[in-house]
């Protein structure tokens, strides 16, 4: 029986098994959303928010850093996680976290989540960011009218090159 037995153990050792959920809560803190394993997820779920209820410390702020800093080994992630992440929650009596679930996973049908912090926003690489990255910095209306008229292009092109 599991009477009072708390954590999952995740298939590791005690060591491997601090080191998973410390690499994940760094990853969680620098990207504010991460796709793990739905168990690795519900673990990871309370672990995160007791560093973040740590940096939401209005008294004793150099020691709750020093204990962050304890599993979160990136200090420019303990950074974010005190004047960024911090701030945000600072009203938030709780919750920080929001787990959705994805389903199976392709090659051996483990479950998959996604563990992102709240008011987290996710932004796909959009037509804005490819064009953006080309440089054009042209409206969608300009760059199908520009893609109507090839002949055009083609023609300013040689005029350029004589």
């Amino acid at each position: 029986m599991r009477h009072r037995v708390a954590h999952r153990k995740l298939g590791r050792t005690t060591p491997h098994r601090k080191s998973l959920l410390r690499n994940l809560a760094t990853a969680l803190f620098e990207k504010e959303r991460i796709r793990t394993t739905l168990p690795k997820a519900k673990e990871l779920r309370p672990f995160a928010e007791r560093l973040i209820t740590l940096a939401k410390r209005d008294e004793n702020r150099l020691h709750a850093r020093r204990i962050a800093a304890r599993d979160i080994q990136d200090p420019a992630v303990v950074k974010k996680l005190f004047d960024t992440i911090g701030a945000r929650f600072a009203t938030r009596p709780g919750g920080y976290t929001r787990i959705l679930h994805l389903g199976p996973r392709k090659g051996d049908g483990a479950e998959m989540a996604y563990l992102e912090l709240v008011g987290f926003e996710y932004k796909p690489a959009g037509k804005e960011e490819k064009a953006a990255k080309k440089g054009t910095g042209k409206t969608e209306a300009e760059a199908k009218a520009g893609e109507k008229k090839p002949a055009a292009k083609k023609a300013a092109a040689k005029k350029q090159a004589e």
